[in-house]
């Protein structure tokens, strides 16, 4: 098959817009009522790309559409494409307006509870006219968003970029992970406390495709145990501290945040080989806007102010 030349002008912006709402919404008709538009007039500018393309992009089924192998292809460079193109016309309005702008942040569980709010405080004391979205979800789902441009930058426990081609990484500190429980937890009465009695007791845990996870896990192969079997997964840190707080659960959480939360506490309990390591992944090779540069500094500053007041 030969290369097809999009730089002709038969390929319109519109077209760009509508198959990614499809890919989005899942149907045809989702996506033109998402963009006010009438449903024949949708169905015959998807159908322009596809012919344009000379390939299907969405087989259709009862409940709508999916993605061909030739669609998520597509969408993915299309999302890219209007990824750059909203980073542009913001570019251009931050510059025109130094004190407006967006920055698109994803944050990690547990990730950044402490250093990103003081960071978001602080840049909004700094310029109140930059509006900061922050959206959370695991490493591996924000990842490709950072990629298309959709996202600016991801704060929070640093994961292995592995093959990831194009993301650059800034560690901003290092900080030990504790098992943490509620003050008043029966295990705290116990004498030698060890890790093999806290298997008497709940856990609450990162799912399974964190690095912290496969952290903890390692830990109790090293002791020779097996990893806890009364356990809830989750991926929310409000949801986490709840669970310790008003139960006997057990969770593995970052020291600031034991340290933030006058209701859970440490246990004497040694995670040695666990320590999170505390930064923010950036496209690399593609230039963050002004705001975006501003939100990095902050979290500089914060962190180092961090890592002062606990000595680390």
């Amino acid at each position: 098959m030969r290369p097809i030349d999009l730089l002709n002008g038969r390929l319109k912006l519109r077209h760009l817009v509508l198959v990614v709402a499809v890919a989005d919404h899942g149907s045809v008709l989702r996506a033109a009522r998402h963009l006010r538009l009438a449903q024949p007039a949708a169905t015959r500018s998807l159908r322009e790309v596809e012919d344009l393309l000379g390939v299907e992009l969405f087989t259709r089924g009862p409940r709508g559409v999916t993605p061909t192998v030739f669609g998520e292809a597509f969408v993915e460079h299309a999302r890219a494409v209007l990824a750059e193109l909203r980073r542009a016309g913001e570019r251009i309005a931050e510059l025109a307006d130094a004190r407006a702008g967006t920055v698109t942040i994803g944050t990690l569980l547990a990730g950044s509870n402490v250093l990103l709010p003081r960071a978001i405080a602080a840049l909004k004391r700094d310029r109140p006219g930059i509006t900061v979205i922050v959206r959370e979800a695991t490493f591996d789902a924000q990842a490709p968003r950072l990629l298309d441009g959709e996202l600016d930058m991801i704060v929070g426990r640093l994961n292995p970029i592995g093959d990831l081609r194009g993301l650059r990484q800034i560690t901003l500190y290092g900080e030990p992970v504790r098992l943490v429980a509620r003050r008043g937890h029966p295990a705290r009465r116990r004498r030698g406390l060890a890790l093999r009695d806290l298997l008497d007791y709940p856990w609450v845990l990162p799912l399974e495709q964190t690095a912290l996870r496969r952290e903890l896990e390692q830990v109790f192969r090293d002791e020779g145990l097996p990893p806890p079997s009364d356990l809830v997964e989750c991926t929310s840190i409000l949801t986490v501290r709840t669970l310790v707080r008003d139960t006997d659960m057990i969770a593995a959480l970052p020291e600031l945040v034991a340290a933030t939360d006058g209701e859970i506490a440490p246990l004497p309990v040694p995670l040695e080989p666990v320590r999170r390591q505390v930064g923010v992944t950036l496209p690399d090779g593609r230039p963050l806007t002004p705001s975006a540069r501003l939100m990095l500094d902050h979290l500089r500053r914060e962190a180092a102010a961090l890592t002062g007041r606990f000595g680390r």
